[in-house]
């Protein structure tokens, strides 16, 4: 998964694009599994747009989106934000998810 900077995330949004962005803090051991279980759906599903991001260095975005914890997935349909999901669970729980959700 690529690292994306706040302007990516927002471009996402602004140009109506579909995509799945992981937000986590790197000390948070919770969201260095997540991010393992998101590296092979992001394989599984290769047509979808992954990307992640620090939240310690994007407190306004945080603010803006609502985001209440880490690890977060964020699900973006044609620049809308679809669901917001804290509990990752499982790599065939994410991958269901994810594609009924965007596609």
């Amino acid at each position: 998964m690529k690292e994306w900077t706040q302007q990516d995330i927002k471009n996402s949004v602004k140009d109506k694009k579909t995509a799945a962005i992981y937000f986590y803090t790197p000390l948070c051991g919770t969201c260095q599994v997540g991010g393992k279980m998101l590296e092979v759906v992001s394989e599984l599903l290769p047509l979808i747009p992954f990307g992640k991001a620090d939240l310690n260095y994007m407190p306004d975005l945080a603010k803006e989106l609502s985001i209440e914890s880490v690890p977060c997935l964020l699900l973006v349909k044609d620049g809308e934000l679809m669901e917001k999901i804290y509990a990752l669970r499982s790599v065939p729980y994410l991958l269901d998810k994810i594609k009924t959700t965007l596609s």
